[in-house]
């Protein structure tokens, strides 16, 4: 069962701009108040690097702020993220989930298959 769908990723040069988009299951929606974008570099570890809250608060992380906006459409079911002055250390492949802590299945997190950012310089 495919639960959150992401897309938009690809190869852009660096200081470019991209627009990815997460369909997420309802039940995920209606359960969890908070939303976030995760990214995992090459040889790095999952990161958590925006976060939106159901009433649209905002949080991001301190590489990225200034540079990404998160929002969502709660109808639609829908979590977006604007990328601008994008640069190298943006490569990455981005997921998006309930945030901070991703949703479970029988206690193991469940992702979807996340999208592809690479940067070219």
């Amino acid at each position: 069962q495919v639960l959150i769908v992401e897309s938009g990723g690809g190869l852009v040069q660096a200081g470019g701009y991209l627009r990815l988009s997460c369909a997420v299951d309802g039940s995920i929606f209606s359960s969890h108040n908070d939303m976030g974008w995760f990214r995992q570099a090459p040889g790095k570890r999952r990161e958590l690097i925006a976060r939106i809250t159901s009433s649209e608060n905002t949080e991001y992380a301190g590489s990225v702020k200034g540079r990404l906006l998160i929002s969502r459409d709660n109808g639609k079911n829908m979590i977006y993220l604007h990328m601008i002055s994008l640069n190298a250390e943006d490569t990455a492949v981005y997921y998006c989930n309930a945030a901070p802590r991703p949703y479970t299945i029988n206690g193991r997190e469940y992702w979807g298959q996340g999208t592809q950012v690479t940067v070219s310089s």
